[in-house]
């Protein structure tokens, strides 16, 4: 399941400046929770911004350049309050090199091991500022790649998955450092083409990590497999890494299911045979992604793990599709 080699990462680190093919996308994430527990932040840096309606739409119209709807998403937890902002950007506002990437008014660049993302942005669907810097540095580069589908179209790259973190926003104010993880995710077509469904979890501790990626396929005859009586995935990965970044395959746990959201999405994540997932909180509650705090167990160690289930029979949805602009706005701060 790791028999390509990723565009999106060179041997040292990211590599802003690969190539995304039309329809196509490529993301680099990353989440944290900060020392105190207090704080978290997640980040996804996209070129062809997969959960776009107005991506969607131009598909459907033909070939499309993914760095047309491009985006950086920011969205702050915890104490200071809920933050969201993901407006995206037409391919006049990107700029990149194999080592900075700029899109609008924010940027990432990756120099000297670290990776530092300059945020400015705005909040939807309640206008505030976000802006401030993210500092990361990775203690290892993970190389390889995962393919996701049954066709090899989707790699799934874990880069970093346990490391320091710092965090200093002037707005809103607010300072921390804490522990994060990186992945890179590319394609060479939409996730809706190929996938109905997935649930993805990792957990970190003591500079260990474990990771589930489970993913339900779509059916070339139009069925969908991802209702409850399908409770096996099409494809299943299992990690654990340690502090130096080795990672190994393990015995998948079985999975258990955690209560649906208000939109009606399962979520399912894995846990081991005499014990029971909690859900803690749910973060982002929309109506085909869902983004929670799971506690587990695993190997019998209990684990706090950051949770996502994601449905892409629902996104592909129309009606759907007419909701997700309140958002995720489009704009182009300079003419295409």
């Amino acid at each position: 399941m790791q028999n390509r080699h990723p565009s999106v990462l060179s041997q040292t680190g990211p590599d802003f400046a690969a190539h995304v093919p039309a329809d196509g996308y490529a993301w680099w994430y990353l989440d944290a929770t900060s020392d105190c527990g207090r704080h978290g932040v997640t980040v996804i840096v996209m070129l062809g911004c997969v959960f776009s309606p107005w991506y969607a739409a131009a598909r459907r119209r033909g070939p499309t350049d993914p760095l047309d709807h491009s985006a950086i998403n920011v969205a702050l937890y915890g104490a200071a309050g809920h933050r969201w902002a993901l407006t995206e950007r037409g391919r006049a506002d990107v700029r990149r090199d194999a080592t900075t990437l700029a899109i609008g008014p924010s940027a990432v660049r990756w120099e000297q091991d670290a990776l530092t993302i300059d945020v400015d942005e705005v909040t939807s669907p309640w206008p505030s500022r976000l802006r401030g810097s993210i500092v990361l540095r990775p203690r290892h580069i993970g190389q390889r790649a995962y393919v996701l589908d049954a066709n090899g179209r989707h790699l799934w790259m874990p880069i970093a998955t346990s490391c320091p973190i710092e965090l200093n926003f002037s707005s809103p104010q607010l300072k921390w450092r804490g522990t994060a993880y990186l992945d890179a995710n590319e394609g060479s077509a939409p996730l809706e083409t190929d996938f109905d469904s997935w649930h993805w979890s990792r957990a970190s501790r003591n500079g260990r990590s474990v990771i589930f990626y489970d993913t339900y396929w779509h059916r070339s005859d139009g069925a969908h497999n991802d209702g409850p009586d399908r409770a096996a995935p099409d494809r299943a990965i299992a990690l654990a890494v340690d502090a130096d970044g080795n990672q190994e395959h393990i015995l998948a746990p079985p999975l258990r299911t955690l209560p649906r959201t208000r939109w009606g999405i399962d979520r399912r994540t894995r846990c081991d045979d005499d014990a029971r997932p909690e859900l803690l909180e749910t973060l982002e509650n929309g109506p085909f992604y869902a983004r929670s705090l799971v506690g587990n167990v695993i190997g019998g160690e209990a684990w706090t793990a950051f949770h996502e289930s994601v449905s892409l029979k629902r996104f592909a949805a129309r009606w759907v599709q007419t909701l997700l602009p309140v958002k995720l706005p489009r704009r182009v701060l300079r003419r295409d």
